[in-house]
C-alpha cells in the first residue's frame, strides 16, 4: 500500500515551491490595470506565501528547531541549484544544441542572479518569520494563530521583497534616485499583494495544523529486532 508521512509531503511541497520560484520566477505577467498603470507580478507570487505558511504550520506542530531545519534544507537547495546553473553554463553546447544555447544561457544567467538574490532574501526573511512567530506565541500562548501567522508573514515578506528586489534589479548604470524610484514601484505593490495572499490563505494554516497534528497523534509502529 502506498504510504507517505505528512511531514515528508509538506517538506516536499516546500522544496518544490523553492525550486519552481527560482527557475520560473523570472517570468512576470500583468495582474491588475489601473488606468495607464499596470501592476505586474512574478508567477512566484502563487508560491511564496505558501512557503511562509508551511513554516508557521511546522512551528505550531513540531516547534522552532524543526522549522529552522526545513529552512536550512531550502537554503541548501538554492545553493545547489545556483551551483548547478553555473556548472551547466560552463560546458560548451553540442552541435545539435548550438542554435538554442544562447537562449538557454540567457534564461539561466538571469536565473543565477535571481537565485543569488533569492538565497539572501530567503535566508533572512524565513528565519525572521520563524523568530517572530515564536515570539508572538511566547507572548500570547497558543491562542490567536491567525495573528501570529499574518503578523510574522507580513513583516518578513516585506524584508524578503525589499532585499530580493534590490539585489535582483538594482541597475549599476542608473542613478540612486532612479533605482530607488523603480524599486519602490516594485516593492510596495508586490509586498501588498503577497500580504493579501497571506491573509486569504489563513484558513490553510488552521487546516494544515490540524492535518499535521492528526498525523503526529498516530501511534508509531514498533520495530522488532531479533
Amino acid at each position: 500500500m502506498f504510504k507517505m508521512q505528512k511531514m515528508d509531503l509538506l517538506v516536499g511541497i516546500y522544496i518544490f515551491g523553492i525550486i519552481v520560484s527560482e527557475l520560473m520566477g523570472i517570468k512576470t505577467f500583468p495582474l491588475v490595470k489601473f488606468g495607464d498603470f499596470t501592476l505586474n507580478t512574478s508567477v512566484a507570487i502563487f508560491l511564496l506565501p505558501i512557503l511562509f505558511t508551511i513554516n508557521d504550520v511546522i512551528i505550531e506542530v513540531h516547534g522552532v528547531e524543526r522549522a529552522r531545519s526545513v529552512v536550512r534544507t531550502g537554503l541548501m537547495t538554492i545553493v545547489l541549484l545556483f551551483g548547478f546553473i553555473i556548472l551547466s553554463l560552463s560546458f560548451p553546447p553540442s552541435g545539435r544544441f548550438a542554435e538554442s544555447n544562447p537562449a538557454y544561457a540567457e534564461v539561466f544567467r538571469k536565473s543565477a542572479r535571481i537565485s543569488l538574490a533569492s538565497l539572501t532574501a530567503f535566508a533572512l526573511a524565513d528565519f525572521l518569520d520563524i523568530y517572530l512567530f515564536a515570539k508572538i506565541r511566547q507572548r500570547l500562548g497558543k491562542s490567536k494563530l491567525w495573528l501570529r501567522n499574518n503578523a510574522s508573514n507580513i513583516i518578513s515578506q516585506f524584508i524578503d521583497t525589499t532585499i530580493f528586489m534590490t539585489l535582483a534589479f538594482w541597475a549599476l548604470d542608473k542613478s540612486i534616485d532612479s533605482n530607488f524610484a523603480f524599486l519602490t514601484s516594485l516593492i510596495i505593490p508586490y509586498w501588498l499583494l503577497k500580504s493579501f495572499m497571506s491573509i486569504i490563505e489563513t484558513p490553510l494554516v488552521y487546516l494544515g495544523v490540524k492535518w499535521l497534528k492528526d498525523d503526529k497523534k498516530k501511534p508509531k509502529e514498533k520495530v522488532i529486532v531479533n
